[in-house]
């Protein structure tokens, strides 16, 4: 995903191929998928678990628990749009690997004109469209641990 993915969120229709795949920069910090394991032992699926780590890694995170499948992010202020921001919270339901076991929240905020911000609703698609990448890039994990399909 890039950066530039969610600077469209305000209701302007964008190019999903715009979503570049995500830096990997917190793998080494969340090891629960290897060898196969599909489970965290919190009961998530390791692989959306991983998946929405890997695909949100281009915002600051301010908090990720693994055992309850709950991620949050901090804002994140897209280069070149200095009068919005969001933040994204992803919760991992279920065990098993299915497009109904992960659930995002976007947040979207703009400056007003005393330079506060105004809370103002996320592009009605944007959610899906994260979640959509989360899952691809879950059955790609899914995949290069042989774990078929």
């Amino acid at each position: 995903m890039t950066v530039g993915g969610l600077a469209g969120c305000g209701g302007k229709p964008r190019d999903p191929s715009s979503l570049t795949l995500p830096r990997n920069h917190l793998l080494g910090v969340d090891r629960g998928a290897q060898g196969g394991d599909d489970q965290l032992r919190g009961g998530v699926n390791a692989y959306l678990w991983r998946g929405a780590i890997d695909t949100l890694s281009f915002m600051p995170m301010a908090s990720a628990d693994a055992q309850g499948g709950v991620i949050l992010t901090d804002w994140y202020q897209p280069p070149g749009a200095q009068d919005e921001r969001f933040k994204i919270a992803a919760y991992v339901l279920d065990r098993r690997l299915r497009s109904d076991a992960i659930r995002l929240s976007v947040f979207r905020q703009t400056r007003i004109n005393g330079g506060e911000w105004e809370d103002t609703p996320a592009a009605p698609n944007t959610a899906a469209d994260i979640t959509a990448r989360i899952l691809e890039r879950a059955r790609q994990l899914r995949a290069e641990n042989g774990g078929g399909k």
